[in-house]
């Protein structure tokens, strides 16, 4: 019956031997798998690090634009204001033009008939010193 019990002993010590190494198998390989894993997390690390690096100068540079774009952009502000006050002069400007043509028109159409009458003894005057030049000629040959 001893031997029974060693035997149950030796094959308890070999289920224990196998159940190790193949403990020690897994372990290895989860050991290898982390491994693997840390250094893909490492890899991750830098190459964040390095997306972080050209983030942050891209945004400068954005920032940087925006701010020449504002200053551009309030540039143009006075160049739009100095455009209207041209307009709101043009407008003006035109405004007197048509009423000095208007009074000019009303002053035409009021004065048409002295104007007419005037040219009518400007010619009467004409045609009367073209006929004194003629006698006047006719009497000196």
């Amino acid at each position: 019956m001893e031997a029974i019990l060693y035997i149950s002993a030796l094959i308890v010590a070999l289920a224990f031997a196998i159940l190790v190494i193949y403990l020690i198998k897994t372990l290895k390989s989860a050991t290898k798998t982390l491994e693997n894993t840390s250094a893909t997390v490492e890899a991750l690390e830098k190459q964040l690090r390095g997306i972080t690096t050209e983030s942050e100068l891209l945004l400068k540079k954005t920032n940087v634009l925006a701010d020449d774009l504002q200053q551009k952009s309030e540039s143009l502000n006075t160049v739009f204001g100095a455009a209207k006050e041209l307009g709101e002069s043009m407008k003006t400007l035109n405004q007197s033009v048509h009423q000095v043509s208007t009074k000019i028109s009303d002053q035409t159409s009021r004065n048409a008939e002295t104007v007419s009458q005037a040219v009518q003894w400007g010619q009467a005057v004409l045609d009367f010193y073209t006929k004194f030049k003629q006698r006047k000629q006719q009497l000196d040959r």
